[in-house]
């Protein structure tokens, strides 16, 4: 079984890098022949990044759109952050300094992801505009998430399982030194789910975690007067 774990986790990360890999390349391809920047825009290079910033780490625009969605996806995402940031300890040894600091604020992290996906997935379901227009696929993902979070606290706080081997698995999946993985319920369902979300997520609306730094609207300097805008197609096109 460790070894069907550990090819299950070899392809899904094939899969994810190549898969982002391929959207992140086709994002940057993709002409802008606009000039399209969400009004008030920064008029400067540092503004964007700045506003990026704010968007990636605020969800600015959300808290001006909804502040109930926003309190819910800015408590998933933080509590994801560190909750990944905690996760880091199983694939390196030693642990670096910074996350092993972050381990208590990462193990009390998953109640705020949790609380964060069950406001969303209830906003889906008793909001008539938001059920209006979700596809199956939204609840499936909420789903799978929530169940990646209940059952990683689970591990935590209630059925503990054998860190150590954990380790010793990844650890052992990365240096190619093998591992044999524990074999708890509990923690062979979270692994599982683990996988499926890295091999669906570069085919899914997950994908805005890159996508967001492409997007024209915020990555635009608000310049059209003092500089002309051409993508590069169009300036051959002109040239020639």
């Amino acid at each position: 079984m460790s070894s069907v774990y550990a090819l299950l986790f070899i392809v899904a990360t094939i899969v994810l890098v190549i898969g982002l890999t391929r959207k992140i390349v086709q994002y940057a391809k993709t002409p802008a022949p606009l000039k399209i920047p969400t009004t008030p825009a920064p008029v400067t290079q540092t503004g964007v990044v700045f506003r990026l910033f704010r968007e990636v780490v605020l969800f600015e625009s959300l808290f001006k759109s909804t502040k109930w969605t926003w309190i819910f996806s800015w408590l998933f995402h933080m509590g994801l952050f560190l909750v990944l940031l905690r996760h880091v300890r199983y694939f390196i040894d030693p642990v670096w300094l910074p996350i092993q600091l972050i381990q208590p604020f990462g193990k009390y992290a998953a109640f705020a992801m949790v609380a964060g996906l069950a406001g969303l997935l209830v906003r889906r379901i008793f909001v008539d505009r938001v059920r209006y227009i979700s596809a199956p696929s939204d609840y499936l993902w909420l789903l799978i998430l929530l169940t990646i979070g209940m059952s990683g606290a689970m591990m935590t706080f209630v059925i503990h399982t054998d860190v150590v081997a954990v380790k010793q698995f990844f650890t052992g999946f990365w240096t190619l030194s093998g591992g044999e993985l524990p074999m708890d319920p509990i923690l062979l369902i979270h692994l599982t789910l683990v996988a499926v979300l890295m091999i669906l997520l570069p085919f899914s609306k997950l994908l805005h975690i890159p996508g967001v730094f492409f997007s024209p609207t915020r990555n635009q300097v608000d310049n059209p007067r003092e500089r002309r805008h051409l993508v590069e197609w169009a300036r051959k096109f002109e040239e020639s």
